[in-house]
C-alpha cells in the first residue's frame, strides 16, 4: 500500500505534464471548432448580411430604370369620345437619376461601411469567445480524466486497506471500529468516483458540442505565448485590440452618420428624369386614315422641396441623436467591462499559478506524511483513522493540483482573449488551411449593381453531433495511470 500510494502521488504531480503519444492536441481542437462550429458559421453569415447594407444604401444614389405595359379591352366606350377603339396596348420606360438628396445617400453609405467594420470586430470577438470555451472544455476533460484516475486509485487503495483491516480484525489485532472507519471511507470514495465519472461525461459532451467530435487522448496544452508581465500592460493592450471595444467604437461612429441621414429629410432633392411611351390600338379604330400607333418622349429635372412634414424629420433626427448617445455610453460601458475582465483574468491567472506551486508542495508533503503515518502505524503509534485521514489529505491535494493547473491555463487564455490576442491568426491555425477572410465577401458584393445576381441557397456548414455516440467515463489506460 505504501508503494501504491507513493506512485499515485508522483503521478498526480505529473498531471498535465506527461501525455500519451500521438494524442489530439489543443490546436487540433481549436482548428476543428474554427472550421465547423455553428456559432462561428452563424457569425460569418451575419457579417455577410451586414456587407449587403453598403450595396443597399449605395443603390439609393444610383439611376433607376423601370418599364410598364398594359393591354386594355374597351367593353363600352364613352359617347362623347372622338375615337372608339376596341383595344389598346401601352408601354413605357422611365429613367430617374438622383442628383442631390441632402447628403442622405453619402452618410447612409458611410454608416453602412462603418457597421461593416463593427461586424468584423464582432466576428473576431465571437472567434475569441468560442476559442475560450474550447480551451476550457479541453482542460475540463483533462482535469476530470485526472480526477477519475485519482479517484479510482483511491478506491483501490482503500479497498486494499479495508481488506487488510478486516484481516487484522479477524486475528484480534484491530477493533470493529477500525473496520467500520475503513468501510465508511471506502463507501465515500466509491461515491466520489461516481461523481467524478459523471463530471467527466459532462465535460466530454461539452467538448463535442464545441469541437464537433469526441475527445480522444488529449495531449497536454502548449505554453501560452505573450502573457503580460503586469496588469497595466494587459489593460493597455486590451484597450487597443479588444474586438468588443472596437465594435462599440465603430457603432458609435456609425450612429453619428445616422443623425445626418435623418436631418437630410428637411433638405431639397433633385433628380433628372426621362420617360418614353408607346401606344397602339391594334387596328381597332376602324378608320384607315387614323394612325393606330404613337410614341412619346420627355426629359427634365425634378425638384422636391419639403415645406411641412408634421415634425417627422425633427423626430427622426432627435431619435438618431438619442441612439447615438446610447452608443457613446455603450462604448464606456464596454471599456469598463474590458478593464474589469482583464484585471480579473490577470489576478485569477497569477493566483492559480501560485496555487499550482503550493499544491505541488502539498502533494509532496501529503505523500511523505502518508508514508510516515503508515510506518508509525506498524509500531502502534498511529491508528487506522490516522491513515485514512492522511490518505484523504493526499487525494485532496492531488485534486487541488490538477484543478489549479486547469484554472491557471484557462485564466491565462481568457486574459489573452480579452487582450485581443486569442484569434485564429494568433494561434497558428493557418497551418490547417486558409483562414476565413471577411474582406473577400465584401469586395465581391460591394460593386455589384445587377439586380439578378444571386448566391446559392444557404446550406448547413457546421457538423451535427447526433451521430456521435454518448460518452462514458472510461479513460485511456495510460491516462488513468499517469494522472
Amino acid at each position: 500500500m505504501q508503494r501504491r500510494s507513493a506512485i499515485v502521488a508522483l503521478l498526480a504531480s505529473a498531471c498535465l505534464i506527461a501525455g500519451p503519444a500521438q494524442a489530439d492536441t489543443l490546436k487540433d481542437a481549436l482548428a476543428s471548432a474554427y472550421a465547423e462550429n455553428p456559432t462561428l458559421e452563424a457569425a460569418r453569415a451575419q457579417l455577410r448580411a451586414t456587407d449587403e447594407n453598403v450595396v443597399i444604401e449605395r443603390a439609393s444614389g444610383l439611376p433607376t430604370v423601370s418599364a410598364s405595359g398594359t393591354y386594355t379591352e374597351f367593353l363600352k366606350q364613352s359617347s362623347a369620345s372622338f375615337i372608339s377603339p376596341d383595344r389598346s396596348l401601352n408601354a413605357g420606360v422611365d429613367l430617374a437619376v438622383p442628383l442631390y438628396q441632402g447628403g442622405a445617400v453619402r452618410n447612409g453609405v458611410l454608416a453602412a461601411e462603418t457597421r461593416v467594420e463593427a461586424g468584423r470586430a464582432d466576428l473576431r470577438g465571437t472567434e475569441s469567445a468560442v476559442f475560450s470555451q474550447v480551451v476550457a472544455a479541453y482542460m475540463d476533460v483533462i482535469r476530470n480524466e485526472a480526477i477519475v484516475g485519482l479517484s479510482a486509485n483511491n478506491v483501490e487503495v482503500l479497498e486494499v486497506n479495508f481488506q487488510a483491516t478486516s484481516d487484522r480484525f479477524e486475528i484480534g489485532d484491530l477493533t470493529r471500529t477500525d473496520v467500520a472507519q475503513s468501510e465508511a471511507r471506502l463507501s465515500v470514495a466509491r461515491g466520489n468516483l461516481q461523481s467524478a465519472q459523471a463530471n467527466l461525461i459532462t465535460a466530454r459532451e461539452r467538448y463535442i458540442e464545441l469541437v464537433g467530435k469526441a475527445p480522444g487522448e488529449l495531449a497536454p496544452p502548449p505554453p501560452l505565448p505573450g502573457l503580460p508581465t503586469d496588469v497595466d500592460t494587459a489593460v493597455q493592450i486590451a484597450l487597443e485590440n479588444n474586438p468588443d471595444l472596437i465594435a462599440a467604437l465603430e457603432r458609435a461612429q456609425a450612429s453619428r452618420y445616422d443623425i445626418n441621414v435623418a436631418g437630410a429629410g428637411r433638405l431639397p432633392t433633385i433628380e433628372a428624369f426621362s420617360n418614353g411611351g408607346y401606344q397602339n390600338y391594334l387596328g381597332s379604330l376602324g378608320n384607315p386614315s387614323s394612325s393606330e400607333a404613337s410614341t412619346t418622349a420627355q426629359a427634365g429635372l425634378r425638384l422636391r422641396l419639403p415645406i411641412f412634414q408634421g415634425g417627422r424629420v425633427s423626430a427622426r433626427e432627435r431619435q438618431a441623436q438619442a441612439t447615438s448617445q446610447a452608443a457613446l455610453e455603450q462604448v464606456v460601458a464596454t471599456e469598463r467591462g474590458i478593464i474589469a475582465q482583464v484585471r480579473g483574468a490577470y489576478t485569477s491567472w497569477r493566483a492559480a499559478s501560485a496555487i499550482v506551486l503550493s499544491s505541488q508542495s502539498a502533494v509532496d508533503a501529503a505523500s511523505l506524511s502518508l508514508e510516515g503515518v503508515r510506518a508509525e502505524n506498524t509500531v502502534g503509534n498511529r491508528t487506522i483513522l490516522d491513515i485514512l485521514n492522511a490518505q484523504q489529505e493526499l487525494l485532496n491535494a492531488q485534486v487541488e493540483l490538477v484543478t489549479a493547473r486547469r484554472n491557471a491555463y484557462v485564466a491565462g487564455f481568457t486574459l489573452l482573449a480579452a487582450m485581443g490576442r486569442a484569434e485564429a491568426r494568433d494561434l497558428g491555425l493557418a497551418e490547417y488551411g486558409p483562414l476565413y477572410d471577411p474582406v473577400a465577401n465584401y469586395d465581391r458584393v460591394r460593386g455589384n449593381i445587377w439586380d439578378w445576381s444571386q448566391d446559392e441557397d444557404p446550406a448547413i456548414q457546421s457538423v451535427r453531433t447526433v451521430d456521435i455516440p454518448a460518452q462514458d467515463a472510461e479513460i485511456p489506460e495510460t491516462t488513468g495511470r499517469e494522472q
